[in-house]
């Protein structure tokens, strides 16, 4: 290849690139706040369209013995077949970051349609809540 030719054709591949990741999307949506949140913090939601998030809440409290940051999150299967999920909380103020699968376990670990199933995310040794989160929900296959 020609030096003028390789000038033009690796940034324009490297827009190209850039633009098919961001208008992509990753399989997962900005999605609008649940109707029942009960936490002080500014969150961002990206949620697989087969989940719902029923309810999400946190407090400051002891888990295990412990001082912790707890968080309660529902979440609904909304699809038609049965799913695992992955669940992603970002506390982005305060560079800490926790997951938990949905469910944990089981033979098969999955929720059923129209399921809903209630988990607690602790952050262990955090006595403050945070001002800015990410939640993230994944499904796995």
């Amino acid at each position: 290849m020609d030096t003028s030719v390789k000038k033009i054709f690796i940034p324009m591949a490297m827009i190209l690139v850039a633009l098919l990741f961001i208008l992509g999307g990753a399989a997962t949506s900005t999605a609008a706040k649940p109707a029942n949140v009960s936490c002080p913090a500014t969150i961002e939601w990206q949620l697989a369209p087969q989940a719902e998030i029923t309810s999400f809440a946190c407090e400051v409290g002891t888990f295990k013995k412990k001082t912790a940051l707890i968080y309660t999150v529902s979440i609904k299967n909304t699809s038609k077949e049965a799913l695992r999920y992955r669940l992603n909380i970002f506390l982005l103020d305060q560079d800490k970051a926790a997951g938990h699968l949905i469910p944990r376990k089981g033979k098969p670990p999955v929720v059923k349609p129209g399921e809903t199933v209630t988990v607690k995310v602790p952050f262990f040794n955090a006595d403050t809540m945070a001002k800015n989160l990410l939640v993230v929900v994944k499904t796995i296959k």
